[in-house]
């Protein structure tokens, strides 16, 4: 390499703006590239909840701390997502580059090594802070290489970042649980591939200029057009009074109908094993395995809707096709909250269906939300992503300070059952003859000596429920005393309490999910104020009146500057 290569090379990473809009092929690579750092960002921002059991048993906490957790990491997510319209005034690339490597070095070394709940949570909310700025970026970035008639597709591929990332992370977790039993390791993974992507950005992403970005491109044949164009745009007044801009009505509306459209995704996210494990006793290598169908089918259903959204050129009728469709799988999800009859091959069906339909209206919905953004200033693109991301995280962390209200009976369930569980599973035998004794028998055989009216009734109720003989009822009669003291006051003290939250759980389950319904349909009435049409032949007139437009102004561009004649 040339030493004025190798100096134009170090600069570039360090000064990555691009002066003229980048052809086909460059664009690709570089929206490939943001997808995957949208995947590992998010694989690393998922990965507690695939191994939340471990964790809260780990260090000893509540669910309720758990909650805590994600609520103060949402909020301060919300935070950096405002601070992350910054991005308009200093560009995109370098905050992602960095933030991707210092959530990886969070998530690979420092979270694993807490020493505590106090420092697992405070590293988890400073990971959160990162990725509610990158959240921000790269949907600008994506935006900033596609024009409008490939938007769709474009923010189908970006939507895959966070649906990839949760597919990696149960597919991951299901594949290695059962071999690496130490929750940590499912964190070590996850950083050191986030830490190899940073590095792939450190050294290959770029973005447009300003002049380039802060302009509205239909098509990538308006290239010529949008380069001139940027020689002479008033960066400083296209940036003026940016939140005043955007703060309005079909920006926040929207924003707010998708948050709570998403209610059943962020719970999928961080409650999926638990729902599972707790409701329906699965391992969590099980639970993630069907968190891999949800996943896949969500996947699949982001990249389609969003090609099909440009084929048509319209967004609006698969938004709403599909959040129609996700309200009655939600419903239908719901139901089965209290069959535990439900097999497993049942939820893989009902969750494909739901999913696919979910994404069906996700996709397309990023598309039209920043076309409208776009219709507004479209040099204030990340202030608009930036309120999104804000209003984002705000609902997630107000569902969240409401989920254990409405579902009271997990705490109970997910602080004590783990041990609860451990301790079944080393004195099965105990632990089910403790369970058939009345509590005025079992406190009966607690004196010393044991009353012979409780140790009568004991033998009794011991060779009835197991159809032992006299001896045999005695011999495990006096195995309990193989059962340590701790053990047998922990299931005492915490045992009646998770079996009756169990008998609850269900029910509650079921409102939640129905909850999540009632977010999808709020949100089909706030389509209405993205832009774009309805039917594809006005949008096809549309377009042929902007090209157009794009045509005379190019004609009269290269009569006074002398524009070359091949554009694209």
């Amino acid at each position: 390499m040339s030493e004025r290569r190798l100096a134009r090379w170090r600069s570039g990473l360090v000064h990555r703006e691009l002066t003229a809009y980048p052809g086909p092929l460059r664009r690709a690579g570089l929206v490939v590239l943001v997808v995957a750092c949208t995947v590992v960002l998010y694989q690393q921002q998922y990965v507690q909840g695939a191994v939340s059991p471990s964790v809260l048993a780990h260090f000893g906490v509540s669910f309720r701390w758990y909650l805590t957790l994600i609520v103060v990491t949402n909020l301060l997510g919300a935070l950096a997502s405002l601070l992350a319209g910054l991005a308009d005034r200093v560009g995109r690339a370098n905050l992602v580059v960095a933030g991707l490597a210092l959530h990886a070095l969070l998530t690979a070394f420092a979270i694993p090594a807490a020493p505590n709940a106090l420092g697992y949570g405070t590293l988890v909310a400073c990971s959160g802070i990162v990725e509610g700025a990158v959240l921000v970026a790269t949907p600008a970035l994506v935006r900033d290489f596609s024009p409008q008639v490939r938007r769709g597709t474009a923010m189908g591929l970006w939507t895959l970042g966070p649906v990839l990332g949760s597919l990696v992370v149960a597919e991951v977790a299901s594949n290695t649980l059962p071999h690496l039993h130490a929750w940590q390791d499912q964190f070590h993974i996850a950083g050191l591939t986030g830490a190899a992507v940073a590095l792939a950005a450190f050294l290959w992403l770029r973005e447009l200029s300003p002049g380039l970005r802060d302009q509205r491109m239909r098509s990538a044949q308006e290239r010529a057009l949008v380069e001139a164009r940027a020689r002479g745009i008033d960066l400083g007044e296209a940036l003026r009074h940016p939140w005043r801009q955007m703060a309005r009505t079909d920006v926040l509306l929207p924003a707010f109908g998708v948050s709570v459209f998403l209610l059943i995704y962020y719970a999928a996210v961080g409650f999926f094993v638990i729902y599972f494990t707790s409701v329906f006793g699965y391992s969590q290598a099980q639970a993630n395995s069907l968190g891999n169908w949800f996943w896949a089918a969500d996947a699949l259903a982001v990249v389609a809707s969003g090609v099909l959204a440009d084929r048509l050129g319209v967004r609006k009728p698969l938004i709403v096709g599909g959040a129609l469709v996700a309200v009655v799988m939600t419903l239908v999800f719901a139901s089965r909250a209290t069959d535990p009859a439900t097999t497993p091959l049942t939820f893989v069906l009902i969750i494909s269906v739901l999913s696919l339909s979910r994404g069906f209206a996700y996709a397309p919905w990023m598309a039209a939300f920043t076309e409208t953004v776009e219709q507004r200033n479209p040099a204030l693109v990340a202030t608009g992503l930036a309120i999104w991301g804000w209003v984002l995280r705000l609902v997630v962390a107000a569902s969240f300070l409401v989920l254990p209200l409405v579902v009271s009976a997990v705490t109970p369930v997910t602080t004590y059952g783990p041990t609860l569980a451990a301790i079944r599973t080393a004195y099965p035998e105990q632990v089910a003859t403790l369970e058939v004794l009345p509590p005025a028998v079992r406190a009966g055989l607690r004196t010393n000596p044991p009353e012979a009216p409780a140790v009568s009734a004991a033998l009794a109720t011991i060779g009835a429920r197991f159809h032992l003989d006299r001896a045999q009822a005695v011999a495990r009669l006096l195995a309990l005393r193989q059962l340590p003291a701790a053990d047998r006051a922990y299931l005492q003290a915490h045992g009646p309490a998770v079996t009756q939250a169990r008998a609850r759980a269900p029910g509650q389950w079921r409102t939640w999910w129905w909850i999540c319904a009632g977010g999808q349909l709020v949100f089909i009435p706030t389509v209405l104020l993205l832009r774009g049409r309805w039917r594809p032949s006005a949008a096809r007139r549309d377009q042929q009146a902007w090209e157009a437009q794009v045509a005379a102004e190019l004609a009269r561009l290269r009569a006074e500057h002398a524009l070359p004649e091949v554009l694209g």
